[in-house]
């Protein structure tokens, strides 16, 4: 890519005083790395271009930080197939380098053989990758290293809320109620299979089929199998593994799906109106394709009473809070035939697409696209790197 392409530097392009800049990065290495990209297409369509800066940075499946055009109509599913960094990298080989000295917010490009290029400075960073090397910590600690605000939650927050072993451990211990479920580490399984398959017989056992076989470490409901019997399970701990070596047994928890959205204002976090995902026909359960690609529509709000809604959404802010979150949360729950709720997990970077649920239930609340990114972003700009 020639230098004249290139995004110039906001301060060399005008004598005023530039407006804050905005890096929104995507992809990345996970599973969840093509629905990262719709994510990023759907907020650098709604970021107010009077007030902020872009400067899209995509991460391709192998790691490579590529500049990427501002071009969010190439951002979005098409023929039921997601996009990917590779199609919308400016260039094969150039990468975009963070500064690694907190003193310095200077990114700059560079390309083999050519000499590297300041894009200029970005003030605030909007992750909104998924699963792991994204969501997980990993380039939440990149950013604190660097000295670069960023929107969601920090490093301890980012790792608990993708592990979902640590994230029910947190969670019981703040009194939140969690279901029965069993984890497997990877030298359990590698050292001693026979004995981890005994636990999950015994927690067949007791609990009862089917169960859920997942990975501890994905989201968008990547490596999920529900298993009916003995005879179904090989191949279910496969796809998980697939997706992560540590694994989880779950107990089918029989109620209603319901899921709540916490936000961060300026006086505190606050909950959205929950929504109901209701059985979802030709699925399983709601995985990925019901999610994304077929659409699935969930109810908003949940019709569970004034009383259900006020507890549901007490909850995800409890959640919110035990997890040490900021910016942004989506707390999964189920109401159970008595009326009591237990929580499954929280996204602390969840889909984030128009016809995802947490916009959809902040809309709902009284917070469209436009202003929940740009509520997030505030959220971001006023906080520091470092202990807080």
């Amino acid at each position: 890519m020639s230098s004249e392409n290139l995004p110039q530097s906001p301060e060399s392009s005008t004598q005023q005083p530039r407006k804050p800049r905005v890096a929104v990065v995507f992809g990345g290495r996970s599973s969840e790395h093509g629905i990262s990209v719709v994510t990023a297409g759907a907020v650098l369509r709604a970021i107010d271009r009077t007030k902020y800066d872009v400067l899209p940075i995509g991460i391709t499946t192998d790691g490579r930080w590529a500049l990427t055009a501002d071009e969010p109509d190439r951002m979005a599913i098409a023929d039921r197939k997601v996009p990917t960094v590779t199609e919308l990298a400016e260039s094969a080989e150039g990468g975009v380098v963070l500064p690694v000295d907190p003193g310095s917010r200077e990114v700059v490009y560079t390309e083999p053989g050519a000499v590297p290029k300041a894009l200029g400075e970005v003030d605030v960073v909007f992750p909104v990758l998924h699963g792991p090397y994204g969501e997980d910590g990993t380039l939440q600690g990149l950013l604190e290293l660097s000295g670069i605000p960023y929107v969601g939650s920090g490093v301890l927050a980012s790792a608990v809320g993708q592990d979902k072993d640590y994230m029910k451990r947190v969670f019981t211990s703040f009194g939140l109620p969690v279901g029965p479920y069993l984890v497997v580490r990877p030298r359990e399984w590698e050292q001693d299979e026979q004995g981890a398959r005994k636990r999950i017989a015994a927690f067949a056992g007791e609990h009862g089929w089917p169960l859920f076989i997942k990975p501890a470490r994905a989201g968008s409901s990547f490596g999920i199998t529900k298993v009916d019997s003995f005879e179904g399970l090989d191949e279910a701990i496969e796809e998980a593994r697939r997706h992560d070596p540590k694994f989880l047994v779950e107990s089918l928890l029989r109620g209603r799906e319901i899921e709540c959205g916490v936000l961060e204002f300026e006086d505190g976090p606050r909950a959205s109106v929950p929504a109901e995902i209701p059985p979802v026909s030709n699925h399983a359960f709601y995985d990925f394709e019901a999610k994304y690609i077929d659409s699935a529509d969930g109810i908003v709000p949940a019709p569970i009473g004034a009383e259900a809604t006020a507890e549901v959404r007490r909850l995800a802010v409890e959640a919110f809070e035990a997890a040490s979150c900021e910016g942004l949360v989506r707390a999964d729950f189920f109401l159970q035939e008595n009326g009591e709720f237990v929580i499954n997990e929280i996204n602390t970077m969840p889909g984030f697409t128009p016809i995802s649920m947490y916009p959809r239930m902040w809309e709902a609340t009284g917070v469209d696209y436009a202003e929940l990114v740009e509520c997030l972003i505030e959220a971001a700009l006023r906080r520091s790197t470092g202990l807080r």
